[in-house]
């Protein structure tokens, strides 16, 4: 049963990794949602290439995160805005920081994820894009910061 459950939790940290990286493409290459959603789920999800095998990935997830870092954008850069330092707003900071921010945000606004689930495996996305760790510091503070101001009850 626990396998089953870890092969779950992977496939859900694949898709949030996809979120990212769509909501960074989208913003960069100003390519809709349905493209871009339509894109990943036809090209990356489970793909084998060249350069290595993708994830399988939990489409529902990634779409419910991408559909809600749309949707909810507004808020999730005003709550991003807050959380960070007053001389960075989020249009300052590097775009893959912030899809990732927006990402996140999607899961604390619009859905049911813990807090500290999102902050984690945001975290670990965060390690993924920047390996040297200093930004998955930064995003751990960030996350913490908008998860107490979106869900004080868990905390």
């Amino acid at each position: 049963m626990t396998a089953k459950r870890d092969d779950k939790r992977q496939m859900k940290s694949a898709s949030r990794l996809y979120a990212v990286q769509a909501l960074f493409q989208m913003e960069s290459s100003g390519q809709t949602v349905e493209a871009v959603t339509r894109e990943f789920e036809t090209h990356r999800f489970g793909a084998t290439y060249e350069e290595g095998e993708f994830a399988e990935g939990n489409v529902d997830h990634f779409r419910a995160v991408v559909g809600a870092a749309v949707n909810w954008q507004a808020k999730i850069d005003q709550l991003t805005d807050r959380a960070l330092v007053v001389a960075w707003p989020i249009d300052r900071i590097d775009p893959v920081l912030r899809a990732l921010f927006r990402a996140a945000g999607a899961e604390l606004v619009d859905m049911d994820t813990p807090p500290k689930v999102a902050i984690t495996e945001y975290v670990d996305v965060a390690k993924a894009f920047f390996p040297e760790g200093k930004e998955s510091k930064f995003v751990n503070a960030v996350l913490d910061h908008m998860a107490r101001e979106t869900k004080p009850g868990a905390f």
